[in-house]
């Protein structure tokens, strides 16, 4: 749509991505990242971590089934979407403002991981965003398992460097 802010953040899943559903079904998957800026401090020949970005993501529909099988927590991302402003005001009366991303994609991060990417049958294209609250009446998945890692079954336990954790040191 015409004036909406589209950005691409990397970032680390600060948990596991959560599946509910709406009541007419649509499937709606919320999950956050942090993205920390690293700068190089010439002065004392070190890295330094700035100050880290919340964002919290909203993937909607068959993507969003496929963001909670695929992706779990400490996993590195790239999430491309629509930067949205929300202001509401709290239980003490005090207005806040939030920033939220509605996902179009989103795919693991392979600088320090690796992934095998197994296609979805069905192929259909997701639909966009209603522009309603995904939260309001949405109700837990029942039965859902999260999943272990990019290109594994659920139930498959894999170490956290075989399943596409992120981790500081190169893979070699």
């Amino acid at each position: 749509m015409a004036g909406e802010t589209v950005i691409t953040v990397v970032g680390n899943l600060v948990d596991d991505p959560e599946l509910r559903y709406t009541p007419a079904g649509a499937a709606v998957a919320k999950f956050r990242i942090a993205s920390t800026p690293r700068t190089f401090d010439r002065q004392t020949n070190e890295w330094k971590d700035g100050e880290a970005l919340f964002l919290t993501c909203s993937v909607w529909r068959q993507a969003a089934e496929h963001v909670a099988e695929s992706l779990a927590r400490g996993l590195r991302v790239i999430v491309q979407g629509r930067l949205k402003q929300r202001s509401y005001e709290d239980r003490e009366g005090v207005k806040r403002t939030v920033y939220e991303l509605d996902v179009d994609e989103v795919g693991p991060s392979l600088t320090f991981a690796t992934a095998k990417v197994t296609k979805a049958s069905g192929g259909q294209r997701p639909q966009q965003n209603s522009g309603a609250d995904p939260w309001a009446g949405a109700k837990p998945a029942n039965g859902q398992q999260q999943g272990s890692g990019w290109g594994a079954p659920p139930t498959q336990q894999q170490p956290a460097a075989q399943a596409g954790g992120y981790s500081d040191e190169p893979p070699f």
